[in-house]
């Protein structure tokens, strides 16, 4: 149970996050990781170390704001962080010493989510379901004429 939870824990996350749209979903992550980030700041035991790794998440985090991809590079910094300190430094939460081994399972969880676009698990399930119709085929819809890259003529009275 140590190692299935945190991972139940990450997709409750994930799951959790498709209630926001984007932007705001990506944007709310990038703020859930700089808050991350500074987790151990109160007595991570690594001393100026937390700080140096405060600021680096906080960049990241930054850069987060407008891609999902620094936000998936934050989450893994922030496991290999968590593996310092279940083996260095103090848990992330006090009581609970095996808490940054949770941690550092859980965060490559939410990271791998991140790194696909942070999509909706909701919309996903909601169109598996749609699209697992028996006799139903993948097509896609035509592209409406005057398209650029159709060959079709643009409609007169636009310019393209």
């Amino acid at each position: 149970m140590q190692y299935v939870a945190p991972v139940a824990v990450g997709v409750l996350y994930a799951l959790l996050m498709s209630f926001a749209r984007e932007p705001h979903r990506r944007r709310l992550n990038a703020v859930m990781l700089a808050g991350a980030g500074a987790a151990y700041l109160s007595g991570g035991g690594l001393g100026g170390w937390e700080f140096a790794f405060t600021a680096l998440i906080a960049y990241v985090a930054f850069r987060g704001l407008d891609s999902w991809t620094f936000i998936g590079i934050g989450w893994l910094l922030h496991t290999a962080w968590d593996v310092v300190h279940h083996l260095k430094g103090n848990p992330i939460v006090p009581f609970a010493p095996t808490s940054s081994l949770g941690c550092a399972i859980c965060d490559p969880v939410i990271a791998l989510w991140c790194l696909r676009g942070g999509p909706s698990l909701i919309g996903l399930v909601r169109r598996r379901r749609r699209g697992r119709r028996p006799g139903s085929g993948e097509s896609t819809p035509a592209e409406p004429a005057g398209h650029p890259g159709t060959g079709a003529p643009v409609p007169s009275g636009s310019s393209s």
